[in-house]
């Protein structure tokens, strides 16, 4: 008995002094990490004090602390940021969707403004600017160096003035100038026609708007053509559009399909990951969806893709996405201002995570470069003046055999077909889109 207690008492001292040989560096180590910590803290606190005493003009403190914490946050990636209480505010009001600036949405990327996507119908798409452009000078001075959020202070100004900036473009040998003026920006969320039997669904952005939008647009176009019958498909045109709120992607996607996962998100901490799902309930009832995309769909636009793409609910069509699968969660801070940090990725239903990589399209369609209008319409004129038919020969015989009401469809559908040409003239993508669905209508398995 005696031996057996002195054999306990020694497995116990053994134990401490292993546990003392393990724990002991990790506290150490733990302690050194602190103490780095605290002196490189001492540091900034140094050179804070030495601006505030030394520099050669006379700084303001909170812009300086500003500065640091900004430049703390870009340093992790281009997407997370701070937000002065001007700035927080500013993105309050883009989010309800009207606001003042260029219309664009920018990126940062070799030390310049890189455009994700020109705005529908605002200052900077009229201007010509595309997705992918280089705004290298804003008025003359260079951006390389500064922050993203710098360099678009550059660009805000009062609604009505000018701005001259510098872009470099792909397959443009020289650098170009682009005078643009200022305007209040004001987003259509979702803007709805119907080309033929086809819906198209413009969705420009992704703000409060946009559900509400696409749902009463798609009833509105489908009334227009008779009822559900009469529509062969719809086309989600999301080109250009750089993204927006979560919950609205999460929303539209939910809006064409009636069951399984629409999009994931995983964080540092596998516990922090959410996963959202289709509720029942299908706005196109079943019909063809084609949704187009190309280099400047990001964000909110890749998940409505991706998730579509995953359930083979539509044929995605055009070229690669941006690529951008993160997700930015705003963090109010005190005095107002707030802090965009990315905390998740996001993942398509297949698992897939689209950051730096996009989404790619099931059918790749490139839209061609657009031609001069006096090049164009002496092409139309040098074809139409060799161009004929039956109908233009001198003593031909009529068509007697067809009716009024058979003459009239005729002509109807002849239209259509002509309307699709001068489509393809204008945008070769949707018309490429359109062309899909009337495909898909005409072939019914169950005939």
């Amino acid at each position: 008995m005696k031996k057996f207690v002195m054999a306990a008492v020694g497995g116990i001292v053994a134990g401490t002094v292993v546990t003392t040989q393990v724990a002991g560096p990790l506290i150490a180590q733990e302690a050194d990490r602190n103490s780095s910590i605290y002196e490189q803290l001492d540091l900034f606190g140094d050179i804070f004090e030495r601006i505030r005493a030394q520099y050669v003009e006379e700084v303001d403190e909170r812009d300086l602390i500003e500065a640091a914490i900004n430049g703390m946050l870009i340093s992790l990636d281009p997407h997370s940021s701070y937000l002065s209480p001007d700035d927080a505010d500013d993105m309050r009001v883009q989010t309800r969707g009207e606001f003042g600036g260029l219309g664009i949405e920018v990126t940062q990327e070799e030390g310049f403004v890189k455009v994700v996507s020109p705005i529908d119908d605002t200052p900077a798409d009229e201007a010509g600017i595309e997705a992918g452009d280089f705004i290298t000078h804003v008025d003359g001075e260079s951006v390389l160096g500064l922050t993203l959020d710098e360099a678009v202070d550059m660009m805000r100004g009062p609604v009505g003035s000018e701005i001259l900036i510098t872009v470099v473009r792909e397959g443009v040998d020289e650098p170009f100038d682009v005078t643009i003026i200022r305007d209040t920006i004001k987003l259509t969320a979702v803007r709805t026609r119907t080309q033929g039997d086809t819906v198209v669904l413009r969705i420009t952005t992704f703000n409060d708007q946009t559900y509400p939008n696409l749902e009463e647009g798609l009833k509105e176009a489908v009334e227009e053509l008779g009822g559900m019958d009469n529509v062969n498909g719809f086309v989600l045109d999301l080109r250009n559009n750089p993204g927006g709120l979560l919950t609205q992607a999460i929303k539209v996607s939910d809006g064409f399909l009636d069951k399984g996962e629409i999009v994931s998100t995983r964080g540092r901490d596998p516990q922090d990951g959410d996963r959202y799902n289709a509720t029942e309930g299908d706005l196109a009832e079943g019909k063809p969806v084609v949704v187009l995309i190309n280099g400047g769909s990001a964000s909110a636009s890749e998940i409505v893709a991706g998730a579509l793409q995953d359930h083979r609910r539509a044929i995605v069509v055009g070229t690669k996405s941006f690529g951008k699968g993160s997700v930015q969660t705003v963090m109010p801070l005190k005095g107002d201002g707030a802090m965009r940090l990315t905390t998740a990725r996001y993942y398509t239903p297949s698992g897939r995570s689209i950051q730096a990589l996009g989404v790619s399209p099931d059918i790749v369609v490139q839209q061609p470069p657009s031609r001069p209008a006096a090049e164009e319409e002496e092409e139309n004129e040098a074809v139409n003046r060799f161009s004929r038919s039956e109908a233009d020969l001198r003593g031909r015989l009529d068509n007697d055999s067809l009716t009024e009401d058979e003459r009239r469809q005729i002509e109807e559908e002849r239209q259509k077909v002509e309307d699709a040409a001068a489509l393809r003239e204008e945008d070769y993508q949707l018309a490429y889109a359109i062309d899909i669905l009337k495909g898909l209508s005409a072939f019914d398995p169950s005939e």
